[in-house]
Formats: C-alpha cells, structure tokens, sequence
C-alpha cells in the first residue's frame, strides 16, 4: 500500500505543473458597505456572496477579539491561486465592529470562524450552487434554482470517501497536457479528504479523467471526476465561489 501512495504521490507531482488558470469568470462586485449586525450574507442555493482577503487577518470563534482563535486567513491556496472566503453572516460586536462569519478551507472539513468585516473585499456575488449526489453518482448545477448541467461523476473509493458537506470553489484550473488524471480542467474546493487525486494536501478537486470507462462509478481518492466534455461544459458555466452540496 505504501508503494501504491508514493507512486500516486509521484503521478501527482508529475503533472501538477501542467496546471495553467483558467481564463477568469468576472461576477458582479457589491461596493463596500455596512450590513446590519445579524444578517444573512449567504443561503448557499440562491445567493452567495464572497471575497479576496484584504490582510492575513486572525480568525475567531466568536465575533469579538478576545475570543479564541481558530486559524488565520491566507492569501494563497495550496495550488498559489488567489484565496476566496464564502460569507454566511454578520455580527457586530460591543464596541460596535463589524464581524462576518466565513467558512473556512481547512481541516477538519466544516469549520467556520469569523473575521473584522475590514479583514475582506468588496464581496461578489454568485447565484449557482453544485449538488454531488453519492447515492447516483450525479452531479447537478444550479442557476438561480434553474438546472443548467447535470452529469454521471465517479467518486471516492470506500477507504478514500469524498465527504459529505457544503463546501465551495475555491479555483479554477485548465490542464495544458494531454492524457492526465485530471482531464482538460480542474476545480479545486474548499473540501479536503483522507487522501485525493490533487496534490499539496488532499484537496477535494473537480476533474475530467483519462479513465472515461470508470464512470459512474467510486474509483477515486476522493476527488469528483467528471467526463471531460461535460468538464469543459461546467468550467464554462460554474464560478469560482459556487457552493457545493455533498449528499
């Protein structure tokens, strides 16, 4: 098994430099305002709102300094991509600062924290949302509650599950080699799992395949693999900031 790893980590490695961005998907920027204290940035189906941090600012458990912290914000995902943080609500503390509660790209998978509202940028907003169905082995996508996509997908491996949750896109990759396990484009997310197809820590990407014939199916490491015609259909279609639900 351990032989099997390395070799796997080696593929990884390989070709993790053939990975360029992808032309970038331009969403509609809310000028930076106050939101009253509790409410509701994000639904996560209809309406999602994001943003760039603007500092590497400490996360908090609560909404107020002196609560304890829970990691910190980064510029730079494991791929150096730019970094992105889904808001879900606000709060504003005793001292009347403004507090925005983000989910958190780390593990244990599900965590949230909260940061200063000065701590991100202008928010953009986003109306799509990704289901992955494990039970069908589907994925579906979603504009403004509309389907747009649908594809068969292959998944995680009974050892090496993809998990169950809500996660996001954190990045979009397109894959200038030919004949790699990633196919022609590549989503990295906010999800991370036991062991993954991506390299640089186990992340829970979106890829096409070179493998077409396991799909439908559970022959990953944990990553989605799509078809690589209905990849380079969902790259067109699916923003960076797209929640996604793991059933």
């Amino acid at each position: 098994m351990r032989h099997r790893v390395a070799a796997l980590a080696g593929l990884i490695l390989a070709t993790a430099g053939a990975a360029a961005p992808a032309h970038a998907q331009q969403r509609p920027v809310e000028p930076g305002r106050p939101f009253a204290g509790g409410a509701m940035l994000s639904d996560e189906r209809l309406l999602t709102r994001w943003a760039y941090p603007r500092t590497a600012a400490a996360v908090h458990g609560a909404p107020m300094v002196r609560s304890t912290r829970v990691g910190r914000l980064r510029f730079r995902t494991e791929d150096g991509y730019p970094e992105v943080y889904v808001g879900l609500k606000t709060a504003v503390d005793s001292a009347g600062g403004q507090w925005v509660q983000v989910r958190l790209p780390k593990r244990p998978n599900g965590r949230r924290g909260w940061v200063p509202r000065a701590a991100l940028g202008n928010f953009r907003i986003v109306r799509h949302h990704l289901r992955i169905n494990r039970r069908t082995l589907t994925a579906t996508l979603f504009d403004a509650g509309r389907q747009v996509w649908q594809s068969r997908i292959g998944i995680g491996k009974r050892g090496t599950p993809t998990p169950r949750g809500t996660f996001y896109v954190r990045e979009l990759l397109r894959v200038s080699r030919r004949d790699t396990i990633y196919g022609p484009y590549a989503f990295g997310t906010s999800a991370y799992s036991v062991l993954s197809d991506w390299p640089n820590g186990g992340v829970v990407g979106i890829h096409g395949t070179n493998q077409p014939q396991l799909i439908p199916g559970r022959p990953s490491h944990g990553c989605v693999r799509v078809p690589n015609r209905a990849i380079r259909r969902l790259a067109r279609l699916m923003p960076i900031g797209t929640p996604i639900h793991i059933l």
